[in-house]
This record gives C-alpha cells, sequence and structure tokens, in this order.
C-alpha cells in the first residue's frame, strides 16, 4: 500500500511509543509523517510558517492543551484540516467531543496499525470539508458520570457510542433497535445530549402505553371541544418538541391511521390539532425505537413501509445483556452505587462468586433486569460482600432463577460453568454428584409438569423408563 502522492501527516502525541509506531506505519505506507508531543508543539511549528498538513492524528489527553483544544485551534486556522482523534477514553462523552469540534474521525486506543493507515487512506480520500461543530460544550466526561450515561466496554457498545459521538450532530431520523431493557431511551438521550438542539426540550413518548384513541391527541394535540373532555387546547407532543428531539418508544406499536399523519408530519414538519384549522409548522428531530421486526410488519401490512424508511435513516442496535457479559461488573458495581446513594448506606460489593453466577445468566430482561437485581441486592444483602446466598435470595425474591438461564440453547451450558466455577471457587465438595442430581431433578420434574403428572408419559418423552422415572423422584401422586 501506498500513500496518497506522500501526503503530510502530522502525529500528536504525548506517548512516544504510539507516535513511533503509528508514524512508522504510514511512512510505510508511503505518507510523509512528522511527529509532536504536544498541541503546543503543532501550533508553534504553524506559527514559523511550516507547511501545513493534510491530515492530522491527535490524542485527546495530553500534558497542556489537550487534543480538543488543540482541534479548536485548528478550525480557526485550517477549518479544511481534516482531523483523526484518538483516545483510550471511548465513552459518548468524549466521541461527541471529537465529532462535535470537527474531527473527520474517531480512532479508539489501542487500534490496529492496519485500521490507522486505512483511516488515513479514507480521510485523505473524503475532501477537505470538515465537520459542523456547532453544539454545546458538555464540559469533557461530564456527561459519562450522569446517571442516564451509557456504560459498556465490548466492542458492541464502543461502535454503539462512536455512532452516537458522529450522528448527534447530524439532522438525521434515527431508528434504535433492541430487546426490550436494552437502554434504547439512553441512546436517544445521548444522541440529544450531544447535539446542536441539547438546549431545547427532548420530549419521549411510549406509543404503546397510550390507548390508540387518545395516541392521537398526545402527538399532535387538540383544541378546545374537539371531542368529549376537551375543554382547553392540548398542545401535543410535536408542539412541545419544537426545536428539539422527539423520541418515540414502541413505534412498532402505532396504529396504522396515525402512521400515516405521523409520515406527513416527518414529510413536511406541518400538522393539524386535533379538531383544528390552524397548520402547525415544528422543527423535531424524531428518533424511534423499537424492539420489533418492523420490515416482519410491514410484510404482514401491520407497519406502513414508507414510514420505516421515514424513520429508518440510521439504524442503530442495541446488544443483549448476554452478547456484553464483559460489561455486568461494570454495569452492577455502578447500579448497586446508585442505591447505595438513595439509601445512604455503604457501597456494597460482589464477591466474585456471585459475580460468576451473574455473568453465567442469560438475562432475558437485559440491562433492566440486571438493574433491578442490584436494586434487591443492596436493600437484602445484610453485608457488605454480596454472597451467593444473598444473590438467590435476590432472585428468589423476584421469582427469578438464580442457576437459570432461559435465554438461548447453549444459555444453560453457560450457567452450568458458572454455577460450577462458584461452587470449585468455595471450595465445595462432591460437585459432580451434585449437579447430577440436580440434572435429574428439573429434567424428571419439567417432564412431570409437561404430561400434566402422567409419569408413563414424561417417561417415554425423555426417553427412559417409568420406574426409572419414580424411583428418582420418589412417590408423587399423579394429578387427576
Amino acid at each position: 500500500m501506498t500513500g496518497s502522492d506522500g501526503a503530510r501527516i502530522w502525529v500528536v502525541d504525548d506517548d512516544r511509543a504510539v507516535r513511533f509506531v503509528l508514524a512508522t506505519a504510514l511512512r510505510d505506507a508511503g505518507y510523509e509523517v512528522t511527529g509532536f508531543e504536544s498541541a503546543a508543539d503543532v501550533l508553534s511549528t504553524l506559527d514559523r510558517g511550516a507547511a501545513p498538513p493534510r491530515l492530522l492524528f491527535t490524542d485527546v489527553r495530553m500534558p497542556g492543551d489537550d487534543g480538543l483544544r488543540l482541534l479548536d485551534a485548528l478550525r480557526q486556522r485550517l477549518p479544511g484540516l481534516p482531523v483523526v482523534v484518538m483516545s483510550v477514553y471511548t465513552d459518548i462523552a468524549s466521541t461527541a467531543g471529537a465529532f462535535r469540534g470537527g474531527a473527520r474521525d474517531f480512532l479508539p486506543k489501542p487500534f490496529d496499525l492496519d485500521d490507522a493507515v486505512a483511516l488515513a487512506a479514507r480521510a485523505l480520500g473524503a475532501g477537505d470539508t470538515p465537520v459542523d461543530g456547532r453544539g454545546r460544550d458538555t464540559g469533557g466526561g461530564e456527561a459519562a458520570a450522569d446517571d442516564d450515561a451509557l456504560v459498556g466496554d465490548a466492542p458492541a457498545m464502543q461502535q454503539l457510542f462512536r455512532a452516537i459521538g458522529r450522528l448527534a450532530q447530524a439532522p438525521l431520523s434515527v431508528l434504535i433497535t433492541g430487546e426490550t431493557g436494552t437502554g434504547k431511551e439512553l441512546v436517544a438521550r445521548a444522541l440529544h445530549r450531544e447535539s446542536p438542539r441539547a438546549r431545547m426540550p427532548l420530549v419521549a413518548l411510549n406509543t404503546a402505553a397510550i390507548p390508540s384513541e387518545l395516541l392521537e391527541s398526545e402527538l399532535f394535540g387538540h383544541e378546545a371541544g374537539a371531542f368529549t373532555g376537551a375543554s382547553r387546547r392540548h398542545l401535543g407532543r410535536f408542539e412541545q418538541a419544537d426545536r428539539g428531539t422527539l423520541f418515540l418508544d414502541e413505534i412498532g406499536d402505532m396504529p396504522l391511521p396515525l402512521q400515516t399523519r405521523l409520515l406527513r408530519v416527518l414529510a413536511e414538519g406541518e400538522f393539524f390539532r386535533v379538531g383544528g384549522r390552524e397548520l402547525i409548522r415544528v422543527d423535531v428531530r424524531v428518533v424511534a425505537a423499537t424492539h420489533q421486526d418492523l420490515e416482519a410488519k410491514v410484510r404482514d401490512g401491520g407497519f406502513r413501509a414508507d414510514l420505516l424508511h421515514r424513520l429508518d435513516v440510521v439504524r442503530m442496535r442495541l446488544p443483549p445483556l448476554r452478547e456484553r457479559r464483559e460489561d455486568i461488573p461494570r454495569l452492577a458495581e455502578r447500579f448497586l452505587q446508585r442505591a447505595a446513594r438513595r439509601f445512604a448506606a455503604p457501597v456494597k460489593r460482589l464477591a466474585p462468586t456471585a459475580l460468576q453466577r451473574m455473568q453465567a445468566h442469560s438475562w432475558p430482561g437485559n440491562v433492566r433486569e440486571l438493574e433491578n437485581l442490584c436494586w434487591r441486592m443492596a436493600a437484602l444483602a445484610s453485608g457488605d460482600v454480596v454472597e451467593i446466598a444473598d444473590l438467590d435470595e435476590a432472585w428468589g425474591s423476584h421469582g427469578g432463577h438464580g442457576d437459570a438461564a432461559p435465554g438461548g440453547e447453549d444459555d444453560w451450558e453457560a450457567a452450568l460453568r458458572g454455577w460450577t466455577r462458584a461452587r470449585l471457587a468455595a471450595g465445595a465438595e462432591g460437585i459432580h454428584a451434585d449437579a447430577r442430581e440436580r440434572l435429574d431433578r428439573v429434567l424428571l420434574e419439567t417432564a412431570l409438569d409437561q404430561a400434566d403428572g402422567r409419569r408413563s408419559e414424561a417417561a417415554a418423552a425423555l426417553g427412559i423408563g417409568r420406574n426409572t422415572l419414580t424411583r428418582k423422584l420418589g412417590a408423587r401422586r399423579p394429578r387427576s
């Protein structure tokens, strides 16, 4: 691979090793590279009349002026210069701050050198139009400390954070997909918080929670006398969100007639209140969310294809918690800290065995299920350390299953591994016999329940003899 006509690239990082390996990779690709230790070095070099680069890589956190301040200075001096921001801090506030400051792209550390070289090629080939940097200053990492901040180190979450940082500045409709409890509203709030609309309202409406006969009025408002009980004018969510963001959760449950009205608002930015004759114009960015397969609903006639195209300009998928198990410790710590603040009590910690059990669980309720469990553990655990017994009590108090993992065909194996690790760590004896006894009991009792107490039918379904089932379970009175 060769660089674009030996294009000049500057690399700014206070870490000499990072400067060296990145500069070497870029030189090997045919670029002319100069390294700088600080933002001040870059600006003083430009002040001396040096020819500016065609691309600049900069770290975010450095002694003196950081990379974001350098971005601001370069935007004034070289507004057409593409800048790639590098950082180990890949939370939404950092990525959004970079794009808001005019960065062309964001490179998370540690990075693959081939990816960095490919990114340089793309940046140099994309022209010199900088990203619009308008927007509010969030004060560095302040947003990340907010209770509404998304948390995650899993690759899928890091990719999501970078997408939020980039898309927050664009006035595009976004469709957020993901299972119930994954945090879709948090994504909508992050998109609004980091956008130029941040000083204006964010208005949320769960379309599944409003009766269909009231939903039209909630969205578009109504005039006095429009229907029985409408004693005065009511402003709908679109008017409330004017110049801001409207978050429509569970959009897949919207009735078809209202989908038609919503389509017109998205296309024209105007509507009538219920019972009204005045044409209302609004400037609203719509962010929608669903846990449903909207393409399937379109095929079945339950959702308009043209509305889906209007909403789905950009799609963001939130992964379920079982796909990002490495985030469970950090999420649990956060929820336990939040509970401690609410209860004005010391923060409880998770014993390693309890954490292993939690990481083996399939979390069908996703992050919301984890948060609720942590609140129960904070309230029920007697000591400062949450042990397996406390975890089981918290799960049991809500009808949960500490060892069960009902999210997929293979999740029971993950649960078994977690249970085994926990027992080994606790120094338990007779683990194999205990596991076999539990397995037999679960299989046989479940089959018997499924067969409505008929032992011959349950035994046949499991492929064992009726006497074997009876011997293992002991005498059990059949149901009538």
